[in-house]
């Protein structure tokens, strides 16, 4: 069966076994990048948010600040400058942070990852302040402490207001993962890039890429409305 699949792409030009790999493999290195950055960054972002509704301005203002700058900011310029920037660190190259930072994937994943931390924190921090101030008052008549609140009420609250625009953020970092080839990482788009200056067809390798991300957003689409469906299934109407 294998030989059969090699055999019928290998009747064109572009589309071969190898070129097809070539396209695997790109995928896989995208998809590794924006579900690591992903989750890193609402790891990050949870407790941010928290500490972002504080009325404590030493504590809310420097995140103010980070989630700003992020967010004010291309994440092209961000990976450039922690890119370029890391090697101009003194020192650095004779640590074991140079082993790791060398490789383009970990300042791209760092790049990444606080760009969509700073965005998943404004979006969990809108959602928290939107929490029912009935919902806090009943926690708090049953004697709920503020971190038992915090974990019981306003945060399962807030999950159910924010997924359908952390769904948004996911696909924009998909999209934006395309920019990780400009530093040499051989993503989708990285790939779309070498098969174009192997074959000159740009339009056949770049509209692949692009059919396979169309592919990969309908598959996030499709997850993260079930998702949905799931969390707010309780405002549902019975059946009868």
């Amino acid at each position: 069966m294998p030989e059969l699949i090699t055999e019928w792409l290998n009747q064109n030009d572009i589309f071969t076994a190898t070129t097809m790999m070539h396209y695997w493999d790109g995928m896989v290195t995208t998809v590794h990048l924006v579900f690591l950055s992903l989750l890193l960054g609402l790891v990050m972002a949870i407790p941010l948010a928290v500490l972002r509704t504080s009325r404590n301005r030493f504590i809310s203002a420097p995140i103010w600040l980070y989630t700003y700058l992020f967010r004010g900011t291309p994440l092209l310029i961000q990976l450039y400058v922690i890119y370029y920037g890391v090697a101009q660190i003194e020192g650095i190259q004779e640590t074991f942070w140079w082993d790791i930072f060398k490789e383009p994937f970990y300042p791209a994943l760092l790049a990444f990852t606080l760009n969509t931390a700073a965005y998943t924190t404004e979006i969990i921090r809108g959602a928290i302040v939107a929490t029912p101030a009935g919902e806090i008052e009943a926690a708090k008549a049953y004697g709920m402490s503020w971190f038992m609140r915090l974990r019981r009420i306003v945060l399962p609250s807030a999950a159910r207001r924010a997924v359908q625009a952390y769904s948004n953020e996911v696909i924009f970092m998909l999209h934006s993962s395309a920019i990780a080839s400009v530093v040499t990482i051989v993503d989708l788009t990285g790939a779309a890039r070498d098969i174009y200056s192997r074959f000159y067809a740009p339009f056949e390798a770049f509209i692949a890429v692009a059919l396979i991300y169309m592919a990969l957003t309908f598959a996030l689409v499709f997850f993260f409305r079930k998702l949905e469906q799931r969390l707010l299934r309780h405002l549902k109407p019975a059946n009868s």
